[in-house]
């Protein structure tokens, strides 16, 4: 694990994959949140976390310094909430990921929602959730060809990622499906649905 600076009272963990990540971020939770006076946030990414205190405040390097032994785990433990999503599975790319995948329409729906998911970081855009764990029966490169537009609430796949776009955006994702859940909301509290550690479950909407 590598420690960089990354300015005034904040630290950049670097770890080899996201594995290690949500390993890293679960004992973080877990050993730091308690100092919440000092600790502002933390944040993790694709392959890093970070985690930001006070300017005026060193602590965050001596909470860091002084964890105990960080062994990664092969299974994080779930630490967020648990959100069921309900999906029509009509998006433009179900036919094509069927026929990539050497699967069914029906088999893609079944994989997808088989498989609880983990909220692994956020990024892209306000609310977007890169969703780890997609079954590896899924999983496909980006499109060679990005959409100019990708409407709010659909639901698409992308390597070892599943999402639903909180507006619409551009995007080089398979759309397999579309939902009415909102994962970005101004006027809620806290405007994003998803945290890094939460839950996802899918659920084909009743025909």
């Amino acid at each position: 694990m590598k420690l960089l600076p990354c300015g005034p009272g904040a630290l950049l963990l670097e770890v080899d994959d996201l594995e290690q990540v949500e390993s890293l971020y679960a004992e973080l939770r877990r050993h730091l949140v308690r100092d919440a006076g000092d600790i502002v946030e933390l944040v993790p990414g694709a392959r890093t976390v970070l985690v930001a205190g006070r300017p005026s405040s060193a602590r965050v390097a001596e909470l860091v310094a002084h964890l105990p032994q960080w062994k990664h785990s092969d299974r994080a433990q779930p630490t967020g909430k648990i959100h069921e999503i309900e999906v029509r599975y009509d998006g433009d790319d179900l036919a094509d990921v069927a026929a990539s995948t050497n699967n069914s329409r029906q088999e893609v729906i079944r994989l997808h929602t088989s498989t609880e998911l983990r909220v692994a970081f956020c990024g892209f855009s306000p609310g977007f959730a890169y969703l780890a764990k997609l079954p590896p029966a899924l999983r496909l490169p980006r499109r060679s060809s990005p959409r100019s537009s990708v409407p709010a609430g659909a639901v698409a796949i992308a390597g070892e990622f599943s999402a639903v776009y909180p507006r619409a955006s551009p995007g080089g994702w398979h759309i397999i499906g579309h939902t009415s859940a909102l994962p970005w909301d101004d006027q809620r509290d806290p405007p994003a649905m998803f945290a890094p550690g939460d839950r996802v479950r899918f659920r084909a909407c009743p025909s």
